[in-house]
């Protein structure tokens, strides 16, 4: 739990003072969408399927640390850092997906996290799919926004 503590903070410090390349209602909705999207896959292969879980089987009221404290620091360093180049894309991608399955490791050593039929190979196809979805939707939002905007 220390280390999951020390995470957030370091995680928040770092999205807070880093120079946002995107505007607020561009972090708002992005953010909303994947604690959304965080609770959908969740509600499936956690309480449905047992295949994972943060802490305890079921719910657990400290599982709102990740909700709160990780996913949105996260998802507003990926957006902030996302590249324009689609070749950059890839090992962009690639790069957040290491870096996911090393926080994962962690998560499982220190027992904020555990596996439960889950394989860490699941975790290595599904990061990639949920961060392609994150950068598709951050699009959406950016060209709504700009639409939007044109047409005032």
């Amino acid at each position: 739990m220390v280390f999951l503590i020390i995470l957030m903070i370091v995680l928040n410090l770092f999205a807070f003072l880093m120079p946002k390349k995107f505007s607020g209602i561009e972090m708002l909705c992005t953010t909303l969408f994947a604690m959304y999207l965080e609770l959908i896959v969740n509600l499936f292969l956690d309480l449905k399927y047992d295949l994972f879980g943060y802490f305890t089987k079921g719910v657990d009221w400290r599982s709102l640390c990740y909700l709160f404290g990780i996913y949105p620091a996260i998802n507003i360093t990926f957006i902030n850092f996302f590249p324009n180049r689609f070749r950059t894309r890839f090992l962009y991608i690639a790069g957040w997906t290491i870096v996911a399955m090393v926080f994962e490791f962690l998560f499982i050593k220190t027992g904020t996290f555990y596996y439960n039929g889950w394989k860490p190979w699941y975790s290595a196809i599904a990061y990639p799919i949920l961060f392609c979805i994150l950068a598709l939707f951050y699009q959406l939002v950016h060209l709504l926004l700009l639409k939007y905007t044109l047409n005032r």
